[in-house]
């Protein structure tokens, strides 16, 4: 996880700022530039929003840390062809089940023809994330963002 030594520094600033205040809680404008800051970083979104929104000092503290010194990321097992093989399977089950849920509805909009063009879903959480980057490695699917995939057209 590589930062920008400008994010920890802005951070770094508002940080001190935050602890200027008699009550931490009340920097709203302080948090909310800690908020954006921290969103441009390869930290978990759920973890980001739960110390901004706690105004949790002590754990701001502890995530500015570990962008300073982050740990080494374990080296990720590649899965065999057999898991992939299965996950893939799995997944098309979710579209196709998506698709079919998705299509069924009464209240399509008047100014939508036909069927639903491509989808990207979540795949099923049974399966490590490691099993579905080595699935767009491989080019059978496509990471879209925010943990979304979809099928590519090989």
């Amino acid at each position: 996880m590589t930062i920008a030594p400008k994010t920890v520094t802005g951070l770094d600033e508002l940080m001190t700022a935050i602890r200027g205040f008699d009550d931490p809680r009340r920097a709203s404008d302080e948090w909310k530039q800690v908020y954006r800051l921290l969103q441009k970083t390869e930290l978990p979104s759920a973890r980001v929003t739960h110390v901004v929104g706690m105004r949790d000092v002590a754990e701001l503290a502890a995530l500015i840390e570990q962008l300073r010194d982050p740990a080494p990321a374990a080296p990720a097992e590649i899965p065999d062809n057999d898991t992939c093989r299965k996950a893939l399977k799995s997944f098309r089950k979710r579209l196709s089940l998506t698709i079919l849920d998705e299509e069924s509805k009464l209240g399509r909009g008047p100014l939508s023809k036909g069927a639903a063009s491509g989808a990207a879903i979540v795949p099923p959480n049974e399966w490590p994330e490691s099993v579905w980057q080595e699935l767009v490695r491989q080019g059978k699917l496509r990471y879209i963002g925010h943990r979304l995939y979809e099928l590519t057209n090989k």
